[in-house]
């Protein structure tokens, strides 16, 4: 699934192409992705224009007059911007038609992803309960201490759940644990505030990083002008199980942690 860092490059990638830009349609091949597509979408979206594109968490948000285009990439999704004659290929489900003659088309092979409608001034039930954004002052070392304290669950799956902090899956939250020296097996309530700070700032620089780099290529990912991300290459402990460690050269031991694979270094993070 794309993570924060491919979104991040996925908004960036589409804002100077769309923003400003006036809708002139909403075509939906299928009434459905993950769930169905509101009516509101093809009804109140038409003749609007797209003031900007915001991120929240892995949600995309396309934002006019009328209200917002919320947008989930799943698993497998992509949007690009392409000329409105663009031969449409499988698995196309939505085309939102631009007054430059492009269209900004959703592809979803695996129909994991979604696109819904949240009115103005409001926030839609999948944002309400999120927590802090990654990158942003609000997240820091004291913020991930005072949440953990009685927690005896693994830090790993502490750090993904979304209402501590939005965005850090599975890959960066294994980076972020190598980095910050901290085992993904010991119980979030047993770490210190100072480790904790420790790991918000591995968080941040990882995901900055990785961001700058243009996210990192899995299978289904590819940015929006068509080139991979090139952050794979640079992965210190995730997908890596059973190779040498890259700062001590010991085997790295590879577990399952909330049924996600997780790789870490038995020497160097404790």
């Amino acid at each position: 699934m794309p993570e924060l860092p491919e979104v991040e490059t996925t908004r960036r990638g589409l804002l100077p192409h769309v923003e400003g830009q006036l809708v002139s349609g909403v075509l939906l091949r299928r009434p459905d992705l993950r769930w169905p597509i509101p009516p509101e979408v093809a009804a109140l979206l038409p003749g609007q224009r797209i003031d900007g594109i915001r991120r929240r968490a892995k949600y995309l948000l396309l934002d006019t007059t009328a209200g917002s285009a919320l947008l989930h990439l799943g698993m497998s999704g992509s949007l690009r911007v392409l000329p409105a004659a663009t031969q449409v290929r499988t698995h196309d489900h939505v085309d939102i038609s631009l007054g430059n003659r492009r269209v900004l088309r959703f592809n979803d092979p695996r129909r994991f992803g979604c696109l819904l409608w949240q009115p103005p001034g409001e926030i839609h039930p999948l944002l309400a309960r999120l927590g802090p954004e990654p990158l942003s002052d609000d997240f820091d070392g004291d913020g991930l201490f005072a949440r953990s304290r009685d927690r005896s669950a693994p830090i790993k799956g502490f750090l993904m759940d979304q209402a501590v902090v939005v965005g850090v899956g599975n890959i960066y939250a294994a980076e972020a644990l190598f980095i910050a020296g901290i085992s993904p097996l010991r119980a979030a309530g047993s770490i210190s505030r100072r480790r904790y700070q420790a790991l918000a700032d591995a968080v941040k620089a990882i995901l900055a990083h990785a961001i700058k780099r243009g996210g990192t290529t899995l299978r289904d990912f590819i940015s929006p002008d068509g080139a991979p991300g090139y952050f794979e290459q640079e992965l210190l402990v995730y997908g890596r199980g059973g190779q040498p460690c890259k700062r001590c050269g010991r085997v790295l031991k590879q577990t399952v942690i909330g049924q996600r694979a997780s790789v870490w270094c038995t020497h160097c993070q404790r």
